[in-house]
């Protein structure tokens, strides 16, 4: 199924990339993945997204302040939505972040997506 508008989903585990991309996909977009493996991961260059959903903990991969200010770079002045199992957005993501998830509540973050994709 081809969607017109595309999520870049950034996380260190592939099985939530997997996971992730199957919420938006259900709530009626695109899913691109970008696997964080190391500090100099890789983001899509060819991929046009609307929005970015990333996690914030890394497993001591990188920062998630760096990666945040890598997907910036990328996609200039691209709302990034903040996934966590912390309970409120930690203080230095704050600054990048357009919204704040946290984990575990599929149906609260598709009307998180929906409503930073309106804007």
């Amino acid at each position: 199924m081809p969607y017109d508008r595309n999520i870049l989903i950034v996380d260190d585990d592939p099985v939530h990339l997997k996971l992730y991309s199957w919420i938006v996909n259900r709530g009626g977009y695109g899913a691109i993945g970008a696997l964080v493996k190391s500090s100099d991961f890789e983001l899509p260059t060819v991929e046009q997204v609307e929005l970015v959903l990333m996690d914030y903990n890394y497993g001591g991969l990188a920062p998630a302040t760096s990666v945040a200010k890598k997907i910036q770079a990328r996609f200039n002045a691209v709302p990034i939505l903040v996934l966590s199992d912390q309970v409120i957005m930690p203080d230095d993501i704050a600054p990048f972040a357009s919204g704040f998830v946290r984990k575990g509540d599929p149906e609260l973050l598709l009307q998180t997506i929906n409503s930073l994709m309106q804007k």
